[in-house]
C-alpha cells in the first residue's frame, strides 16, 4: 500500500501507537518528527547540532530546521512509496512547506473525548532510570512506583498532571485547528475516533486503514 500520509492529533490522543501499528501493518515507514530529533542531536549531525543550541537554551527549535529535517528524511529510499508522518506539519505555515517538496495523499486527524486524555495522560508513570512508561489504570508496573524493568522509580511528569492536561489540550486545538481546516478544505483529511482503548484498538486502526485505501483509489 502506498502512500504519503501524515497523522494528526492532540497529545495522548494515541498517534505514536497507532503510526507503530500501521507501520508494522502496512510497511510504510513511521517518520516521528519528535524521534527524528533527538537521533539527530544523538548522532550529532550537522542539522542536529543546530538544533540542540536551541534545546539547550530552552527554545523552540525553529520551523525552518525542523522542515530541512523532515525534507532530509523524507528523501531516503525507505520513503518512496509512502510514509506515516507524525509530529509535523503542526502549522499552516509548516503544511505550506511541506507541499513544496512532497505531496500529501491523506491526513488521519485523530480525536477523543477530552475526559479519555486526562485520564490517559495524567495515568501515564516513567521511570527515572530507563524512562520506561507505565499507566496506573491500563499498564500498571508490577510493584507501584517500581519499574519492573530497572527497578527505578516510577514518577508523574509535571506536564502530565489532570489541570495542566487541558491546558494542553486547549493550546493544541486553537493552534491546530487552522491545519486541520487546511486540509479538510483540500478534500484529504480523514477524522478518526480514537476514543477506543488498547483492547479495542483494531477499531482505530481499522478506520485508518480504510482512510488510507480509500485515499490511494482517489489516486
Amino acid at each position: 500500500m502506498a502512500m504519503n500520509a501524515v497523522l494528526l492529533g492532540s497529545p495522548g490522543v494515541g498517534k505514536g501507537t497507532c503510526a507503530k501499528i500501521l507501520s508494522e501493518k502496512t510497511g510504510l515507514p513511521h517518520i516521528s518528527t519528535g524521534d527524528m530529533l533527538r537521533q539527530a542531536i544523538r548522532e550529532g549531525t550537522a542539522l542536529g547540532r543546530e538544533a540542540k543550541s536551541f534545546v539547550d537554551a530552552g527554545k523552540l527549535v525553529p520551523d525552518g530546521l525542523v522542515t530541512k529535517m523532515v525534507q532530509e528524511r523524507l528523501s531516503q529510499p525507505d520513503c518512496k512509496k509512502g510514509f506515516l508522518l507524525d509530529g509535523y506539519p503542526r502549522t499552516v505555515a509548516q503544511a505550506r512547506d511541506l507541499e513544496g517538496f512532497m505531496a500529501v495523499g491523506v491526513v488521519l486527524n485523530l480525536s477523543a473525548p477530552e475526559s479519555v486524555i486526562v485520564e490517559r495522560l495524567s495515568g501515564r508513570r516513567t521511570c527515572r532510570g530507563c524512562s520506561a512508561t507505565y499507566h496506573v489504570k491500563n499498564s500498571p508496573p508490577k510493584k507501584e512506583g517500581v519499574c519492573d524493568r530497572c527497578s527505578g522509580e516510577l514518577y508523574q511528569r509535571s506536564d502530565e498532571k489532570p489541570e495542566v492536561v487541558a491546558e494542553r489540550l486547549k493550546v493544541y486545538e486553537k493552534q491546530t485547528k487552522p491545519l486541520v481546516e487546511f486540509y479538510r478544505g483540500k478534500g484529504i483529511l480523514a477524522d478518526i475516533n480514537a476514543g477506543f482503548g488498547m483492547p479495542e484498538i483494531s477499531k482505530v486502526i481499522g478506520q485508518c486503514e480504510d482512510a488510507i485505501k480509500a485515499a490511494v483509489r482517489r489516486k
